[in-house]
């Protein structure tokens, strides 16, 4: 740092204000010690040879001293002038009371010792060095006056240069430990700098993080959320502060069992965001040694990850679907009719007929398979169409229950929010309601004379239309869940594993995403989510 005779004027560390507060201090307390004494030993007992001038001196720097205590506090008028004048005062005052006292030979010389290390510290070293050769040479001014005036002490010279000599140290000394702790100083004050700004940068860098993390200490509350984290467990209860339990209790019985048992020993379970709209696979971190301790938590949105495996997975169908057409499918068509015309022959018997209906079923399966499986190879474009799902439900469950033979009784129809509007594909959106609520019909259970139960409403706070398909039947065993839609996938005997891997896949054309809760006390419940129909057609 680049300092002339002052100090760097426009900055003004607060470490020279706080050496002027002390030097001021200094200025009150000396004359009120001298004063003390002169009251009580009076002018010869102190060997005061110019008592109206030792008084006029203590009280005018006295008087200073508290003056100047309001100008350090403001800090007025800047660290230059309030070091000059400063110095120019302890200059004076010292040297009068110097003289008033008879000499150096009073002892009272020591007074220039500490104006002139505190002011030292203040300024250069070139500087200091001269502020103590003018308190030198008015020293030995004084010890010149008092010889010319009749008082001669040979002793005084040495003293006075004795005393020359102290200042000079005293001055070079507080100059140099003035630099250095200047310098380290500033360095400190760089290196906060440069922390706050790293500390900016990480922050910026985790809440603009296109993964979603949070950290939560031992006590289960919320240090450090980024936005996207924040989004997925709810904007306005995800902040720093909350408990986990009230923003997510699926989030929270994860992290207690993934605590309480070995680390890593098990997979957490996913959860729905609260939008309703995505499913999130959680995976956990700790953050020192400390159990339980702080925990490092990164939410992935598996529709993301699933949505890639599922293109390759579509890629290799795809590839697969002309084979299966032409090597497939004439051969089972040609059985199927094989296995009719068996069945119409004269001499067959109870035995031959259940053999020959054994084909019939199995060719008729094979070849739903492979029509599932071209038809999602083709993936024909959509033709999106807005619909007031309230109607389309009505129109949909009588054409439902006419096909399917099932009273209108067994359907429970829920509307929470009027005049409903979505936009989807009408076919796409029939296939998918179909398959839902003919796996309702076939692996659920009647209770109550209700088969299904049908919900149409807005999830909060995402306020995006859904449509549930909700049965009490056995549900779906925890291991599969992650599993279901799959494709060919099935934990039940007569299924084909694609209706609900192209219900979901129909589903992502139409930018809507289907989804599986649990539903308490036995039974199933699917979720179609829609896009927002205003959002989509400004996209």
């Amino acid at each position: 740092m680049n300092r002339q005779f002052d100090l760097n004027i426009g900055r003004e560390p607060a470490l020279d204000w706080r050496v002027l507060g002390l030097l001021n201090l200094y200025r009150v307390l000396v004359p009120l010690v001298l004063l003390g004494l002169y009251s009580v030993g009076g002018a010869r007992g102190l060997g005061v040879t110019a008592p109206q001038l030792f008084f006029s001196a203590a009280i005018f720097y006295l008087c200073f001293g508290l003056g100047n205590v309001i100008l350090v506090r403001r800090r007025l008028p800047g660290v230059l002038l309030q070091t000059i004048l400063q110095g120019a005062v302890d200059m004076t005052v010292s040297m009068l009371l110097l003289h008033s006292w008879g000499g150096v030979s009073g002892g009272l010389g020591l007074l220039f010792l500490v104006p002139v290390g505190g002011l030292a510290f203040l300024l250069t070293p070139r500087s200091a060095l001269f502020l103590a050769a003018i308190a030198t040479m008015a020293i030995l001014a004084e010890t010149i006056w008092q010889q010319l005036a009749g008082h001669p002490d040979i002793a005084s010279y040495a003293t006075a240069g004795l005393l020359g000599i102290v200042l000079f140290t005293i001055a070079a000394a507080a100059s140099f430990v003035a630099g250095r702790m200047r310098a380290s100083e500033d360095l400190v004050r760089q290196k906060d700098i440069d922390l706050a700004n790293l500390a900016e940068l990480s922050q910026y860098i985790v809440q603009h993080l296109r993964e979603s993390l949070l950290v939560v200490d031992g006590a289960d509350n919320i240090r450090l959320i980024n936005e996207s984290a924040a989004e997925i467990l709810g904007d306005n209860n995800a902040v720093p502060g909350a408990l986990v339990g009230e923003v997510s209790p699926r989030l929270l019985y994860s992290l207690t069992t993934w605590r309480q048992s070995e680390r890593g020993a098990t997979s957490p379970s996913s959860f729905v965001a609260a939008d309703g709209a995505r499913v999130i696979q959680p995976h956990f971190a700790p953050l020192g040694g400390v159990s339980p301790g702080p925990t490092l938590i990164f939410l992935e949105d598996t529709s993301l990850m699933a949505e890639r495996v599922q293109q390759g997975k579509l890629a290799a169908l795809g590839r697969l679907s002309a084979s299966i057409a032409h090597e497939i499918r004439n051969p089972v068509g040609a059985m199927s009719h094989a296995g009719q015309l068996l069945a119409e022959s004269p001499g067959f018997g109870p035995d031959e007929r259940r053999l020959t209906d054994i084909i019939r079923n199995n060719s008729e399966r094979v070849s739903t398979i492979i029509n599932n499986v071209l038809q999602l190879s083709r993936r024909e474009a959509t033709k999106p169409t807005r619909l007031t799902l309230g109607d389309w439900i009505e129109e949909f469950l009588s054409e439902f229950c006419e096909t399917m033979q099932l009273p209108r009784s067994q359907i429970r129809l829920q509307e929470d929010a009027k005049d409903l509007e979505v936009r989807f594909d009408p076919s796409h959106l029939h296939q998918v309601a179909w398959n839902l609520c003919e796996n309702a019909i076939k692996y659920g259970e009647t209770r109550g004379g209700v088969s299904i139960e049908i919900k149409l409403g807005r999830l909060n706070p995402s306020n995006r239309p859904c449509l549930e398909v909700a049965d009490r039947g056995p549900g779906i065993e925890l291991q599969a869940v992650d599993r279901i839609f799959e494709p060919f996938f099935t934990g039940r005997k007569g299924g084909t594993g694609l209706g609900l891997f192209i219900a979901r896949e129909l589903c992502q054309l139409n930018r809507a995403i289907l989804l599986y809760e649990p539903r308490s006390g036995d039974g199933s419940v699917f979720r179609i989510v829609f896009s927002d129909p205003q959002r989509w057609e400004g996209a």
